[in-house]
């Protein structure tokens, strides 16, 4: 056999093969074109060995595989191709589970994709026990379906209502699931995963039946009922015409019921073919890509074991819980105790939905204490400032809090709109000062933006970067201005909204035209979810800069004390958490309406190239991606600006601006996007 790079193959007294994946010059492993073709050398010569067992395990500590290489999905540049190279690496993993001899998986840590699906062409699978989701299919998260045998597989192994839910959601399973569902084995909780895999190699092959349930749905006269009540959950979350993976996956399930034959493995790669084509796949991988590039923006590990957060109201309270929840000790400040109780009950329901195990939830809740003296303040390795959004009292808490704060501890404010100029002025150490603006609500948006003061010192700046990667957090860096990058951009599509309101466009219609374009909840929705009083309090600081007044429809509501959902009435009613509104027929919004929502987003997004608020324009995309959840299918304001033509687009804003006022006209950023 001609030498591997990636594989690595030894063979025992007892006639066992230990095959060792580990892809050279890689933190992970992942599976490309060199790596399968090297895989699939190493299995010819091992067809042909007379061994006892083969035992397929990881050379490195981060996990097994972490599926396929997805660098090499943008060089595909058709179906066919697509689909010819999915097809061979079928036949890879084919030949991997008809081997002569039992075979067994040994997942230390993440298994996931085409890492999974791996796995699954073995006999057995052995996981080290933990308490993290590692064993999955994410690949709808870009746009299409497991390519290597997984939609076929799993459902053989697991029954189709467990593989349907994750495959059709991407969910991954914590090693102690994953045995409950039969998808793997045994749980190594000794690290001697050597003698587990021999022990599984000695188990008989015959596996128990998967539940008669699941039997029964997949018989070919009840496959369509199945398939029509996934489509609409499906549908639910993730609109066909948006996302078509999901329907592709359950079309599959529908024509094929799983079964292991080699139709039902080329109906696989076909399907895969079609869809890593689509838009909406090749946009999903963008985003991929720029979640990536913002992973790596840290140049160092965080040295932040203890946070000082001062502002225990939402905003404060929930970075305080998530902080602790990611295993950071944690003090909160506020001026009495009855401010910081309710933030303390909220985290507490935070740990219990997270990490589910009582000794994990009470190490948490020891984590985070109430501290309305401050007196953490003077041990804090970093100082997350969160209260109310005013400039005199937050420089009246800067003032108060350096004296008590060793030398170099960062302060990092949460400020949403307010210039870091106008708050470091008070500070001895101006350059101490950074951004450091999450979004609501924390446990959910994973973006937060690292804001530059002009005099903010380069290490600061460092550390909060480091920081936010710490608590797995996505950091963009931000120039101090007001609104910064999501704000700016997402206020003139909240003004617009409130334009149209006061013109009386139906407000169920106006949210409409939105979530038809891709966005998650419309603008009118939004504005109550963040609350009325937030909303007209950023509005009021942008308006300058925007050249926006605030809608006095929205200022008459915060007048009444109508603030939205916390209040459980605002522009809309809530019942249950839930607006109240006429339901609407999909496609039945007005492209007018949803041109002038998008196109004030669009146009901002130039208008913060132009401004240098951050360095180009895939972290613009970014940052509204992941801050604001812009249609991700669409591959954020600019790269869908780009797509439907940047002279097209100019035109089209000249044309609101006729109709609609000067607040349309084109930014001169668009002239920086015209190459």
């Amino acid at each position: 056999m001609a030498p591997s790079t990636h594989w690595r193959i030894d063979y025992d007294a007892e006639d066992i093969g230990w095959l060792c994946f580990d892809r050279q010059d890689a933190g992970a492993n992942t599976l490309s074109s060199e790596t399968m073709a090297e895989l699939h050398a190493v299995l010819e010569d091992l067809s042909s060995r007379p061994l006892r067992g083969l035992v397929i395990h990881s050379g490195k500590e981060s996990g097994f595989i972490a599926g396929a290489d997805i660098h090499e999905f943008p060089a595909l540049d058709s179906s066919e191709r697509a689909f010819a190279l999915t097809r061979q690496g079928q036949m890879i993993l084919d030949r991997l589970q008809h081997l002569p001899y039992p075979t067994v998986a040994v997942l230390n840590g993440f298994a996931l994709g085409g890492g999974l699906e791996l796995a699954l062409a073995c006999s057995h699978r052995v996981a080290m026990a933990g308490d993290e989701p590692t064993l999955g299919l994410p690949e709808v998260q870009l746009g299409v379906h497991p390519g290597f045998g997984g939609t076929v597989r799993l459902p053989q192994l697991i029954g189709v209502r467990r593989a349907m839910d994750m495959i059709l959601t991407g969910r991954s399973l914590r090693p102690g699931e994953a045995l409950r569902a039969g998808l793997v084995d045994a749980l190594i909780t000794d690290g001697d995963w050597r003698t587990a895999a021999v022990r599984q190699l000695k188990r008989p092959g015959n596996k128990a039946p998967v539940p008669l349930l699941d039997r029964l749905l997949a018989l070919g006269p009840v496959r369509p009922l199945l398939a029509g009540t996934l489509r609409r959950k499906a549908a639910e979350k993730a609109r066909p015409e948006h996302y078509p993976a999901p329907g592709a996956i359950i079309d599959l399930w529908e024509q094929h019921g799983a079964a292991p034959s080699a139709a039902s493995y080329e109906a696989e790669a076909r399907s895969f073919g079609r869809l890593v084509m689509t838009p909406a796949s090749r946009n999903l991988v963008r985003v991929y890509f720029l979640q990536e590039r913002l992973k790596k923006l840290a140049s160092a590990k965080s040295i932040v074991s203890r946070v000082h957060v001062i502002g225990a109201g939402v905003m404060g309270g929930d970075i305080a819980a998530w902080c602790a929840l990611k295993g950071l000790d944690v003090t909160l400040q506020d001026r009495e105790m009855r401010f910081i109780e309710p933030a303390l009950a909220r985290a507490a329901r935070l740990f219990g939905r997270k990490l589910r195990k009582p000794e994990a939830i009470d190490a948490a809740v020891a984590r985070l204490r109430a501290d309305p003296g401050g007196a953490g303040a003077a041990t804090a390795d970093l100082v997350i400032e969160a209260v109310y959004e005013d400039l005199k009292v937050k420089r009246e808490v800067y003032e108060r809090l350096e004296t008590s704060l060793r030398p170099g501890v960062v302060i990092a404010t949460n400020t949403s709109s307010i210039p870091l100029e106008q708050l470091a002025g008070c500070l001895r150490d101006p350059g101490r000062l950074i951004g450091m603006h999450f979004f609501n609500p924390v446990a959910k948006l994973p973006l937060v933006e690292i804001i530059a003061a002009t005099g903010s010192d380069a290490d600061a700046l460092g550390t909060g970067t480091a920081f936010a990667r710490r608590i797995g957090k996505l950091p963009v860096p931000c120039r101090s201005h007001p609104g910064f990058l999501v704000n700016r951009i997402l206020a003139p599509y909240m003004g617009e909204a409130m334009e149209m309101v006061r013109e009386g466009i139906p407000l169920a219609e106006i949210d409409q035209a939105a979530m038809e374009f891709g966005m998650p909840m419309g603008p009118v929705e939004l504005a109550d979810a963040v609350g009325l009083d937030v909303a007209d309090h950023v509005a009021r600081i942008l308006g300058p800069v925007l050249g926006r007044n605030p809608a006095p429809e929205l200022e008459e509501l915060v007048r009444h004390g109508n603030l939205g959902l916390k209040t459980g009435r605002g522009f809309y009613t809530y019942r249950d958490g839930k607006p109240v509104k006429p339901a609407l027929e999909w496609g039945s919004s007005s492209p007018a309406v949803q041109d002038r929502l998008i196109y004030s987003m669009l146009n901002e997004a130039a208008a913060c190239l132009q401004d240098g608020i951050v360095p180009d324009p895939d972290l613009v995309d970014a940052g509204v991606i992941f801050g604001t959840g812009f249609a991700p299918f669409r591959g954020g304001p600019l790269h869908h600006a780009r797509e439907l033509g940047i002279d097209n687009v100019v035109a089209r804003l000249r044309e609101l601006a006729q109709r609609h006022g000067p607040r349309f006209n084109p930014s001169p950023g668009w002239r920086l996007l015209q190459h």
